[in-house]
């Protein structure tokens, strides 16, 4: 039985036909463009809109606010098939299960009434702006300043790395309202792109994840509403960002786990297939004790995984636990990749073949929602 087809523990009827609506997009949609997409280093706009004609964005935000009205687990199973089908440009992630949250937990009820709608049919699509080029997991170190001026804020400042940049209709922004206070002194404000001031940069040309459009994003005298604000007074914003960060967390683990398990099943497929000395790679005892042990390593990890995201579905999943799942399985799938590309010899580093760019893909996972060293130090601090 292939990996990628077992049941986890929290599946249900209904999430098994979700499952099989994304696995159809995503095939459909998605992977026939890869390597258009590697390219032009951007996916095709009309992907958002087509997604939220079939219901596959805002999944788990409720239905008063044109979502789909589901859990975690509606989204997970979506992120499952996107990592299956080897694709890494499509930043639904970003958009459904983090953006739309913080706009679901934090906006007025005027702002999420106005926006949720769109993040639903694909209208808007959602960034969120924390990292700087002169930072990376330090969040009390952003430059980004929000000065109040009236009934607005006039937002001065450079953003890098931001997933879904160059398609960004909203951008959540973690700015300094106050410049002395630290992390007290962090605010997060959405902006709408076609606001005065606002600009791209590049697009950014990644070792992997290259079909997504990771970009610059430049603030300059940018005045947005106050209302934008999220949340109910300034320097909510570090807060706001360790709240949502267990979620964001828990779906790299997510994506890490199910791109493990369909390396593995890659990586069996060619084996079986493939000859060396007159007989199947897979026959050989190296063959097949480095699979043994990456699908004990994918078995393990589902686990853990699971068990996290009841976790979660439950609302006791702490900072902790998120940081242990991302740690483990980013780790992990790092591993089990690496030795799947062993085994496809000389074409297992060839672009052409999904197992390679599986390889320069998943090196992000280690770095992005906080370092792996990051989730040491977080972890450690409960021991």
């Amino acid at each position: 039985m292939p990996l990628q087809i077992r049941k986890s523990s929290w599946s249900t009827t209904e999430l098994e036909d979700l499952r099989e609506l994304s696995r159809t997009f995503m095939q459909k949609e998605l992977v026939p463009h890869q390597e258009r997409w590697a390219k032009e280093q951007r996916l095709d706009r009309e992907v958002w809109t087509k997604a939220g004609e079939v219901g596959l964005l805002a999944l788990s935000i409720p239905e008063e606010y044109g979502g789909g009205g589901g859990t975690f687990a509606h989204e997970a199973v979506l992120y499952e098939e996107q990592a299956r089908a080897g694709d890494s440009a499509w930043g639904v992630t970003v958009h459904n299960g983090i953006v739309a949250h913080y706009l679901l937990e934090y906006a007025t009820e005027e702002k999420k009434r106005e926006w949720l709608p769109k993040f639903a049919s694909g209208e808007l699509v959602g960034a969120v702006a924390m990292t700087e080029p002169g930072t990376g997991s330090d969040l009390q170190g952003i430059k980004t300043r929000a000065v109040r001026d009236g009934d607005h804020y006039v937002i001065n400042g450079a953003k890098t790395f931001i997933t879904n940049g160059y398609h960004a209709d909203l951008v959540v922004v973690a700015c300094k309202t106050d410049p002395d206070a630290g992390a007290q002194g962090v605010s997060l404000i959405a902006v709408e792109t076609d606001t005065p001031g606002f600009r791209r940069g590049r697009v950014l040309d990644k070792v992997g994840l290259k079909g997504q459009d990771t970009a610059e994003l430049f603030f300059d005298d940018v005045r947005v509403p106050a209302a934008n604000l999220l949340g109910e007074q300034e320097g909510q914003g570090f807060i706001q960002l360790m709240q949502q960060l267990p979620q964001e967390r828990l779906i790299i683990a997510v994506t890490a786990v199910a791109g493990m398990e369909a390396a593995i099943d890659l990586t069996l497929d060619y084996t079986k297939e493939r000859t060396a000395f007159g007989r199947p790679i897979f026959s050989f005892q190296n063959t097949k004790f480095t699979l043994a042990e990456a699908a004990t390593e994918a078995a393990v990890a589902r686990a853990f995984l699971d068990q996290c995201v009841e976790r979660h579905l439950k609302g006791e999943l702490d900072v902790q636990g998120a940081a242990m799942a991302k740690l483990w399985t980013t780790e992990r799938v790092n591993k089990v990749v690496d030795d799947c590309v062993q085994l496809f010899g000389g074409y297992g580093y060839m672009t052409e073949y999904p197992i390679a760019r599986a390889w320069a893909d998943v090196r992000i996972s280690r770095i992005f929602g906080g370092t792996s060293e990051i989730m040491k130090e977080i972890i450690s601090r409960t021991l």
